[in-house]
């Protein structure tokens, strides 16, 4: 007999709860990966995610092997066929458990409640474990036993709450003695996962696997992180961990991170403004996935805020075009639209900017932004993503206040004070002035903004004050 290790979104193996508990049975390990064909439409998975994970799982087929723990890949069409392609291969691989790290978005819950029962009733032990989320959903509650809306106070709670679970990540598995018998699945069979999909290699940007993961977070802490705080904000300078998109596919899991920054820092990060600020970005990632959980409605394309439903978003397909090719007029806007169409990768400050120009100054639905990035970014996450979209929107949880709307000028003045981001991104107003480059005057070469940023902050404003009140129970 052998256990099964259902791969999905944790590809790496040290700090791997379900590749570590299957590995400690000692009986043979098995991992499988399924790709389903439908997922890559439903999830709006990017090209450069794709092929991220496809460059990942070449790197752990040759890992787990070196352990004799035997990697086997499968392709499905629809996620109905998920479960039963599981059990068949735990019935080929004669497995007795099957192991896999929770999930949470509606979908992916939906479908491990399938594989489970399908699997139980053929006598195969299912063992669900916890890796996305340092404190798993549910755990954290208010006074009276309910989710938090509201992430300050999420964090101060979260904070109690992790103080006594175990934040040393596990090792690697244990390598097995036995000689598996089962034939391991070729490179060319991993890259049929992927046939008749866009694939977009941007290997030279984001190299795959979890070393890479490691020698970033390593380099993060000792370079970046005490700065972090006051270097963050500022898209021209390299002032981020550029970790997400190892977090996005699981090559480095959230506790390996803490774990880090507390061996930095001795125990005690309360000194280090850095170090603080960047575990509250982590638990900022936390909090969304618990959004997943405790508010579904999010992973059906509803806002958070129902009330909220009722803005008359625009469908202007003009306007979002434009957006989404980076020629709004807006140079920050433009230089950050284009940093994502590049790289696959937008920073933070700029994902806010973007965001609430979008749906406050174009008035243009947060879900087709949402969608457009999710189908860019290599870091594409649906609980961060979501819950970054819905914060700008002004309709989810924590969201911000309707009225508070970036000006983009403003922002780009502050965070980008000599054009230098600018200037790397919309070479149309490199020769401008550190005054100028902001705001330009009429180019040629360069759109003139497509909507008028003080008009159309009133107009939101007031469309925002007009819809229906919160309804209160």
């Amino acid at each position: 007999m052998t256990a099964l290790v259902w791969l999905r979104h944790d590809l790496r193996l040290r700090d791997n709860p379900a590749l570590f508990k299957a590995a400690e049975l000692g009986a043979g390990v098995v991992a499988v990966y399924i790709h389903c064909d439908a997922y890559v439409r439903l999830h709006d998975q990017s090209a450069a995610q794709r092929d991220f994970i496809r460059r990942h799982l070449h790197i752990l087929r040759n890992e787990l092997a070196r352990l004799n723990i035997t990697l086997l890949v499968s392709r499905v069409e629809k996620p109905a066929q998920i479960a039963p392609e599981l059990l068949r291969l735990a019935q080929s691989v004669n497995a007795s458990h099957c192991f896999f790290n929770a999930e949470y978005p509606v979908n992916e819950l939906n479908r491990d409640m399938a594989a489970n029962q399908l699997l139980r009733e053929q006598g195969i032990a299912v063992k669900r474990c916890h890796d996305r989320c340092i404190v798993p959903p549910g755990m954290v509650r208010n006074g009276q036993g309910e989710p938090y809306k509201v992430f300050t106070a999420f964090k101060k709670k979260w904070l109690q709450t992790v103080m006594p679970l175990s934040l040393t990540p596990l090792a690697l598995p244990q390598s097995q003695t036995l000689d598996s018998v089962i034939k391991a699945c070729s490179p060319d069979a991993i890259d049929q996962l992927f046939s008749g999909h866009d694939l977009r290699d941007l290997s030279a940007l984001w190299p795959a696997g979890e070393q890479e993961a490691y020698r970033r977070l390593d380099d993060f802490i000792a370079n970046g992180l005490t700065q972090y705080l006051d270097q963050r904000d500022y898209p021209a300078i390299a002032g981020t961990s550029t970790l997400s998109p190892y977090f996005a596919v699981g090559s480095l899991s959230p506790r390996q991170a803490l774990s880090a920054v507390l061996a930095y820092t001795y125990g005690d990060w309360s000194g280090n403004a850095g170090a603080a600020c960047w575990i509250s970005e982590l638990i900022w990632r936390e909090f969304y996935q618990h959004v997943v959980v405790d508010y579904p409605q999010v992973c059906k394309r509803k806002a958070m805020q129902a009330h909220t439903e009722a803005f008359p978003w625009q469908k202007d397909t003009a306007l979002f075009e434009a957006w989404c090719k980076g020629m709004t007029g807006i140079p920050i806007v433009d230089a950050a639209m284009r940093q994502l169409n590049a790289t696959g990768w937008m920073h933070n400050r700029l994902r806010m900017v973007v965001a609430m120009f979008l749906t406050k100054n174009c008035q243009i639905d947060w879900r087709w932004g949402e969608q457009y990035f999710m189908s860019q970014l290599i870091d594409g996450d649906f609980a961060a993503n979501n819950g970054g979209w819905q914060w700008s929107a002004s309709t989810g949880t924590d969201a911000a206040p309707y009225f508070r709307i970036f000006n983009p000028c403003s922002q780009s003045e502050r965070f980008d004070p000599k054009g230098d981001f600018i200037r790397k991104w919309v070479p149309e107003v490199a020769h401008l002035s550190a005054k100028e480059i902001h705001n330009p005057p009429p180019l040629i070469k360069y759109p003139r903004p497509i909507v008028d940023l003080s008009e159309s902050r009133k107009a939101t404003i007031a469309l925002f004050k007009n819809l229906p009140p919160v309804a209160t129970t």
